[in-house]
């Protein structure tokens, strides 16, 4: 299909495959099972897979919606045999997740943005949400380095001031990517600390704002009560701040990181997605039911542990990587 032409490098391509090695070798063995002793595309193959799909996380509607369109593809071809069916999941997944033109990126990109009211240069200002534990931390620390690798100036800050842990753990990535953190003590107000940054990254000239908040979800209220309370105050230093809210989901979690997703979309206006933790498990098919089903684009896939293995989301290569 004309849409699965080589577009990362061998290198990053790699990485991508050896990241959903887990989750593509439970995926296949399901698969040879489902089809086992069939030589055609018939109901039972058609129910089999649907279990095949709901169990590798790709969620129950995105699976209607897949197991739609090839039911379509067998009534036109009645002699579609089941060792075409990879190809054709890989067909119909591919063209589900192109009817959103998000997912195309293959570098990583901020927008140019226009200068503020005074003529001073507006930093992109990326707020960073999600609960304790699904890589927060280390994916906010992976950005700050590819942004910085691009040559663009960043600035961190440790709006998180809920666990010391989490100041502290931001500060290590700070050093070990050699950027500015603006951190106050634990239990500190983060809208505050949301405000001194932004103001101290405008003084530095800088080019992107990273701003990690706490990730309580027990109380949604509260959360939806501090996360607009910290847009409210950034905006008082740049107007449009935040430009993106990012959403770190554990895609390890399978259907928790679903449910995950449900709760911050509700609790605050999330514009995109991180899917980490991709490498350590089997349920890498969550992207493709999350990138579907929440309409907001997943941005940035973590497929392992080196500081170069969060990718840019391409939602072609992925594919290209799970059903090769």
């Amino acid at each position: 299909m004309s849409f699965f032409k080589k577009i990362f490098s061998s290198e990053k391509k790699e990485t991508l495959d050896k990241g959903l090695e887990k989750s593509k070798t439970s995926f296949f063995g399901k698969l040879s099972k489902a089809v086992a002793g069939k030589s055609k595309v018939d109901d039972e193959v058609l129910d089999n897979l649907e279990e095949v799909l709901v169990s590798s996380d790709v969620g129950v509607n995105t699976t209607l919606k897949v197991i739609e369109r090839i039911e379509e593809r067998v009534s036109k071809d009645k002699y579609l045999g089941t060792e075409e069916l990879n190809q054709i999941l890989r067909e119909e997944i591919a063209g589900l997740l192109s009817e959103t033109n998000t997912g195309e990126e293959t570098e990583y990109t901020i927008p140019a943005l226009a200068p503020q009211a005074d003529g001073t240069k507006t930093p992109y200002v990326l707020m960073v949400v999600g609960v304790n534990g699904v890589g927060k931390t280390t994916t906010i620390g992976k950005l700050a380095y590819q942004f910085k690798k691009k040559g663009l100036n960043v600035v961190l800050g440790a709006a998180d001031t809920f666990r010391a842990a989490a100041i502290d753990q931001l500060q290590v990535w700070a050093d070990r990517v050699d950027v500015p953190l603006v951190k106050q003590a634990m239990g500190s107000d983060p809208a505050s600390v949301a405000f001194d940054t932004l103001k101290s990254a405008v003084s530095q000239n800088a080019d992107v704002v990273i701003i990690d908040t706490a990730g309580r979800l027990h109380n949604k209220v509260n959360l939806m009560n501090e996360l607009t309370k910290v847009k409210r105050v950034m905006q008082k230093v740049v107007a449009d701040a935040p430009h993106d809210v990012l959403l770190v989901l554990d895609g390890s979690t399978g259907q928790n990181a679903f449910e995950q997703a449900k709760q911050f979309t509700a609790a605050t206006e999330v514009t995109s997605l991180a899917v980490t933790k991709l490498d350590g498990t089997a349920k890498g098919g969550v992207v493709i039911g999350i990138s579907d089903q929440f309409k907001i684009p997943v941005k940035y896939i973590g497929v392992g542990e080196g500081i170069e293995d969060l990718q840019v989301f391409n939602k072609y290569e992925f594919v290209d990587s799970f059903f090769k």
